[in-house]
């Protein structure tokens, strides 16, 4: 359903920068004329991304996501329906992007026990996420869950990665050894027409399979069918998620800094970057959007780590993303944040109003210490030591925002979503470098073919086993 107007300013998403202003920080704050001096960097990034959207080659179809999907929406939402009905599990196979939407939305929009709850209050599959190789993690899978009564999504573009085949692998083996019609239990998210999925859907009779978007890299799928399908089986609202995209997208839609929000966002960290900070911790106060760090980490290091400009120049930028969560890390990392180097952005993920405001009770009233809670709410102290911790940073001179959900729903993600991949596309664009490949990671994969002896990688394979048997410092 389309939100009024109204209700869209409502459930708006917001940028608070007040603390990474020189008015707050003092010296070590960002000023006015810095962010005046940037003005014309940000509009040569914002025409940028504005003058490519869409554009399959420049891997930029992620942009047009909150529009072209009214179709494929309406067979997401009707597969989900016949899955919810048959299956008592529903297993997404994949890894990065492919694994870390899924899981995030997952976390985000649904009962933070869902899996535990009985059948008849989740109103569908139990849901799990296989994004490893390590044999321990599969075993346990399998010891609870009878694949015959399980939907397993097989998420690869190709079809030749290496982690979500092998998935597949011992997964297709043990339905074809349960007397399983392998058809019924398997949807795929591949290419419209090339990779080896394409080719074993059709040796199967036809897999029911959607596509994922030549112009949509991995990280930036969360808004396509690699996250739509699973979200839609749990039952999220997942034309709620492309409308909050595409509100996002509207805010976004000037050059100028102070009104577009992931302009902002990514000039200031542009700044901080130039400046040294070259670390930059993400603290959600809310365990629904916890694993948002996750999704989060990937798309701003894969995209922005790099070691080359755009015009062939060596480079080595890229601000290292690091995961938290408050309140739990404020007992755990906040001392190295508050007192540690001055190398660090702080991100505070806030949530204006909570599913469950929770009361606590009164008790132990001869005791201040405990006492002074009773009648306040779990949601007031969860707020509480999230502006408290930005406060304690602002006072030490430490270079925090927060970026504000009224509340949880898939509306308001979809908005903080589509803000953090503009965000990402406006740095990408003023580091010159190529915000959507990721090259260190394709040399990694080349190794591993290397030492599993795939065919084509001899000459590796020697150099890796010479480099293995010559270990030249072991204790």
């Amino acid at each position: 359903m389309q939100l009024n107007d109204e209700r869209r300013k409502e459930m708006r998403v917001t940028v608070d920068y007040t603390n990474m202003t020189d008015k707050y920080l003092g010296k070590r704050g960002i000023s006015q004329k810095q962010l005046d001096a940037h003005k014309k960097i940000a509009e040569k990034a914002y025409d940028y991304v504005a003058r490519n959207r869409g554009k399959d080659d420049l891997f930029m179809g992620w942009t047009e996501l909150p529009y072209n999907q009214n179709e494929i929406v309406a067979d997401i939402l009707k597969t989900a329906e016949e899955i919810r009905a048959k299956f008592d599990n529903f297993v997404v196979l994949g890894i990065g992007g492919s694994a870390l939407g899924p899981t995030m939305a997952f976390n985000a929009l649904c009962h933070l026990r869902y899996n535990d709850l009985p059948k008849e209050k989740r109103n569908g599959p139990r849901f799990f996420v296989e994004d490893n190789v390590d044999p321990v993690r599969m075993a346990a899978l399998l010891d609870v869950i009878d694949v015959t009564k399980t939907c397993f999504n097989v998420v690869s573009k190709s079809g030749a990665t290496s982690e979500t085949m092998t998935q597949y692998l011992i997964v297709s083996d043990l339905l074809k050894k349960a007397g399983a019609d392998l058809k019924e239990h398997l949807i795929f998210t591949t290419d419209a027409n090339r990779g080896n999925l394409v080719k074993i859907s059709k040796e199967l009779g036809g897999v029911k399979s959607y596509i994922l978007p030549d112009g949509v890299g991995g990280r930036f799928s969360e808004l396509c069918p690699v996250g739509l399908l699973p979200a839609a089986v749990l039952g999220i609202d997942i034309e709620g998620l492309l409308q909050g995209a595409a509100y996002m997208d509207e805010l976004c839609d000037t050059p100028e800094i102070d009104k577009n929000p992931a302009l902002l966002c990514a000039t200031l960290q542009y700044i901080a970057m130039q400046d040294g900070k070259n670390i930059g911790v993400m603290i959600p106060y809310s365990d629904n959007l916890r694993y948002v760090s996750d999704w989060y980490a990937q798309l701003w290091a894969e995209s922005l780590g790099k070691n080359e400009t755009l015009d062939g120049k060596p480079c080595n930028v890229g601000q290292t993303p690091v995961k938290a969560l408050g309140v739990t890390d404020q007992h755990s990392q906040v001392q190295l944040y508050t007192e540690g180097p001055y190398d660090k952005v702080v991100t505070f993920l806030s949530v204006g109003r909570y599913a469950t405001p929770f009361p606590i009770p009164h008790g132990c009233e001869d005791i201040p210490d405990v006492a002074f809670l009773g009648g306040h709410t779990m949601e007031e102290l969860i707020q509480a030591e999230n502006k408290a911790t930005a406060y304690a940073l602002t006072k030490a001179g430490r270079l925090n925002y927060t970026i504000e959900l009224p509340e949880v729903n898939a509306f308001t993600l979809g908005q903080l979503l589509f803000l953090f991949e503009l965000q990402t596309a406006y740095a990408g664009a003023m580091l010159n470098v190529n915000t959507f490949n990721q090259p260190g990671v394709e040399a990694g994969k080349k190794a591993t073919f290397a030492l599993l002896g795939k065919q084509g990688y001899e000459e590796q394979k020697k150099e890796l086993d010479a480099a293995a048997s010559n270990p030249d410092y072991v204790v």
